[in-house]
């Protein structure tokens, strides 16, 4: 996987250096995205990518920061062409650093072509609609939040949350149905700690999906400048394995917060006027050029399906970050403090939680005829259960009624039994429905609203 540039320019000199940005005097014919190669004067090499390219100046991002570079010593050299990436089907069951470098032991993978990384959106006149679903084994996703492919479905998490373990078991567990369909994951992490990478890494050696999955590491020590390559690194060969062969693809990136970290210490760099928070004013614009590469387009086999994941400081669904990925989206999953407190894993809160596409995805003919109405009849009676929880902080739970008391039998059942699952527990979607039927069976049968008397009569359990 070695780059090979063509139509080296001439090369420039330093006017100025400022932590991973690297200020050269203009030349003509250069780029926004080009290549470019420092030759620091000891012998050693880096890359960087050109940000800006002005009359008075070049600004270009060093991958490995600046330091150790001297202004008088130093030379660089614009290569002609972006960032490239070498995809080939070989490189699935490898695990690579966030810029494509292998990481594994293994030796490089034979390479089918080269990519530009920084890719396009698809046309929105050339995008198929997405009505084919892919299944986590996790009943709080497949059942209420249905991830479908080419769909985006970010996971908002916190601190101290177990999104990793969350991330890992769809890693292990997801597949798509249909013998003939062919399935691949590519799983991009950025600025994560040694240890996570290394629970990434048993997670790939010890999945059943092993020779479906794709690791691009960038790790906290790494240059936070790479985190801005790697998701597009990821995205660059899904879209290849999906659009070229024919795969199903569903692409897992995060930390997304990190991500953003480094595009607002690149943007205090070049000395950007600040916007919300101190984050770039472009950050909507810069999250959707990744966010809408993904789905289905016409005429073509594959897909690529996305889900970000992201830690939201303080809990603030409104902070930047999550508020821009949900205007981007379609949907999110939401993880509660307060459920994984209890005790429940995977701790899913349900009322925030929401799949825009869902409703097309299920239903006769695709998962159950009884799926959607399931879903419908458990949400609004958990909203029902949430109510009479409130109630009961104020009035005690003796004074409620029996019809309030069989709700709050129901919303411990449903918590314990449907939402809590074990982290090598894969249910199928019919094991999920008809544990949904199990626990809803403890409600009486005039409180099933949503419920045809058709559907009633065939899951209700009556024992």
């Amino acid at each position: 996987m070695e780059l090979i540039f063509e139509g080296v320019k001439e090369s420039s000199r330093f006017k100025e250096l400022r932590g991973a940005i690297a200020v050269l005097e203009p030349i003509n014919g250069v780029f926004y995205g080009e290549m470019v190669e420092f030759d620091i004067g000891d012998g050693s090499r880096r890359l960087g990518r050109v940000l800006e390219a002005g009359r008075e100046a070049i600004i270009v991002q060093v991958f490995e920061g600046t330091a150790g570079i001297s202004t008088s010593k130093a030379k660089a050299k614009f290569l002609g062409q972006p960032f490239k990436l070498g995809v080939s089907e070989e490189m699935l069951g490898r695990v690579f650093n966030g810029t494509g470098k292998p990481i594994d032991d293994y030796p490089l993978p034979t390479i089918d072509k080269e990519v530009d990384i920084n890719g396009l959106a698809i046309n929105p006149m050339s995008r198929d609609y997405p009505r084919d679903i892919i299944q986590t084994g996790i009943s709080a996703i497949d059942a209420m939040n249905t991830l479908v492919r080419g769909q985006k479905l970010p996971i908002f998490s916190g601190s101290g949350l177990p999104h990793n373990e969350i991330v890992a078991q769809i890693i292990k567990q997801a597949s798509v149905s249909g013998k003939a369909e062919k399935f691949a994951i590519v799983f991009a992490a950025m600025g994560i700690r040694f240890d996570e990478a290394l629970f990434f890494r048993d997670v790939l050696e010890n999945t059943a999906n092993m020779d479906k999955v794709t690791m691009f590491l960038n790790l906290a020590d790494d240059p936070p400048e790479e985190r801005i390559i790697t998701p597009r690194c990821a995205l660059t060969l899904a879209e290849y394995l999906a659009f070229e062969k024919g795969r199903h693809v569903l692409v897992i990136i995060g930390d997304m917060t990190n991500y953003c970290e480094s595009l607002r210490e690149l943007s205090a760099a070049r000395d950007e006027v600040p916007s919300r928070k101190g984050y770039p004013g472009y950050m909507y614009t810069d999250l959707a050029s990744l966010y809408e590469r993904c789905g289905r387009v016409k005429d073509r086999e594959g897909s690529v399906t996305l889900i970000p994941f992201l830690t939201m400081p303080n809990m603030d669904i409104s902070h930047p970050i999550p508020d821009l990925t949900g205007y981007i989206t379609e949907g999110q999953i939401v993880l509660s403090r307060a459920l994984y407190q209890k005790g429940i894993y995977p701790p899913i809160d349900l009322p925030p939680s929401l799949s825009r596409l869902m409703k097309d995805a299920i239903g006769k003919g695709r998962t159950r005829e009884d799926h959607p109405n399931v879903a419908n009849q458990l949400y609004a009676s958990y909203a029902e259960v949430q109510w009479i929880r409130s109630l009961a902080d104020i009035v005690g739970e003796e004074e409620l009624s029996e019809r309030d008391k069989k709700f709050l039998e129901f919303g411990e059942k449903f918590e314990k039994r449907f939402l809590s699952q074990g982290y090598d527990e894969n249910r199928s979607l019919e094991q999920t429905l008809n544990i949904a039927w199990e626990v809803l069976s403890i409600l009486p049968e005039n409180q099933l609203h949503r419920l045809t008397k058709e559907q009633i009569e065939k899951y209700y359990n009556r024992d």
